[in-house]
């Protein structure tokens, strides 16, 4: 391939490059809970179409789905000051006012709002508890099944968090034609300085499959909210709400400790947009387009909020340790430059956990999974591997189950 055809090529995948999402095997490991919601535009083009997507957006397979049955908050017109990073008064009191923080310990302990009746099934599945044990030691009320709940309320319950994703659509067709314009030139000059009518006709084509796509665009502002739980207000539940059998009292308690319960504002990002190839996608299934663009626009800004709050990050087994691999890639934000640290999970005598570092491990370029929605129908590099392959930058004797967590890209 020549310079000039090569500099044709450049222009189109720089419009229209490629992206992916690949199922990968569950593991068992400690995650954190999210609860994702909504902000819906009501007045915006394409609003039906952004709630159909979002709708069908699973949460990342690197947390647990802690959805409540209301997921999308319909807004007349424009949320304002969307792109400060303060807390948002309209997104806060929409959370307070509808009791979200309650709903989702509630949800955690999966209490039945007629009898009050609580149990502890979601916190021993999610905390990869011994069920018996666990059971044994909380009816004893022993000091090692207090330090069970203390270690699951500060992993689990303490690790929900709300996803508030406040979706705009960006119209760029113009651009869209425009630039199709710009290669459709490109290819004349360049066919009529090397006399080759192969590389007009070339141009051509991928011009109008330029124009042919619509276009379509979000820009997507995340705000993120954790759960306030210490151990105050789990001494308060345990003792005054929780009931292991219908309690009118203990219903009554928590219902009107509702307001109580709070959320804490993190921080939020802002999607960059404009960078989701549409390849693969027929134009007559708006809906997968519009779920395409805003799929990667959310998880581009769970990558950034990973990257910008610690505790936000998620830790991933290692699937093997020769070579050494994990089922993630680059829909976790994962480059060449990515580094993890290698954590041994510990089981101290009391029941909790702590995680020891043992090591640094670091991406191996051109073996990082492509594993962003819909990169393989794509055709995107690195879209079928089904994991990233690493190299040990410190440590040894890394063994197969063990968890990586992302470091700070200095």
């Amino acid at each position: 391939m020549n310079i000039r055809r090569s500099i044709i090529f450049c222009a189109l995948f720089a419009l229209v490059a490629g992206e992916s999402y690949a199922q990968e095997t569950p593991a068992n490991y400690r995650r954190s809970s999210i609860y994702s919601v909504l902000v819906n535009h009501t007045e915006q083009k394409f609003a039906s179409e952004i709630k159909e997507a979002f709708l069908q957006i699973p949460v990342p397979d690197k947390y647990n789905d802690h959805n409540l049955s209301v997921k999308v908050l319909n807004l007349d017109k424009k949320l304002s000051k969307a792109n400060s990073h303060k807390e948002n008064p309209a997104i806060t009191e929409f959370l307070q006012n509808n009791k979200v923080a309650s709903r989702l310990v509630a949800r955690w302990f999966n209490r039945d709002s007629y009898t009050g009746r609580c149990d502890m099934e979601l916190v021993k599945e999610r905390g990869l508890y011994n069920a018996t044990e666990f059971d044994k030691q909380l009816a004893a009320r022993s000091a090692r099944g207090m330090a069970m709940l203390q270690d699951a309320g500060e992993e689990l319950i303490g690790n929900t968090y709300v996803l508030v994703n406040d979706i705009r659509y960006v119209d760029k067709s113009k651009k869209s034609k425009i630039a199709g314009s710009i290669i459709k030139g490109i290819g004349v000059i360049a066919a009529a300085y090397t006399g080759s009518s192969a590389i007009s006709d070339l141009a051509d084509n991928m011009g109008d499959m330029v124009e042919s796509i619509k276009g379509f665009s979000v820009k997507i502002n995340t705000f993120l909210y954790k759960l306030n739980w210490d151990d105050e207000q789990a001494s308060i539940f345990y003792q005054e709400q929780y009931a292991a059998t219908p309690d009118d009292s203990k219903r009554i308690s928590f219902d009107n400790a509702r307001g109580r319960y709070g959320l804490t504002y993190v921080g939020k990002v802002e999607s960059r947009g404009g960078t989701t190839s549409f390849l693969g996608i027929k134009e007559e299934e708006p809906v997968l387009m519009v779920r395409k663009a805003c799929q990667r626009a959310i998880d581009e800004n769970i990558v950034d909020l990973q990257t910008e709050y610690e505790e936000f990050r998620t830790k991933t087994p290692l699937a093997s340790v020769e070579p050494l691999t994990a089922y993630i890639g680059m829909k976790e934000g994962v480059t060449s430059k990515s580094r993890f640290e290698v954590l041994e999970v510990v089981e101290m005598e009391n029941g909790s956990h702590k995680y020891n570092r043992v090591g640094i491990i670091e991406a191996i370029d051109n073996l990082i999974w492509d594993n962003r929605y819909m990169a393989e129908e794509e055709g995107a590099p690195g879209a079928t591997l089904g994991y990233t392959t690493f190299r040990t930058v410190s440590g040894k004797d890394f063994a197969k189950g063990m968890l990586v967590r992302g470091i700070n890209k200095k």
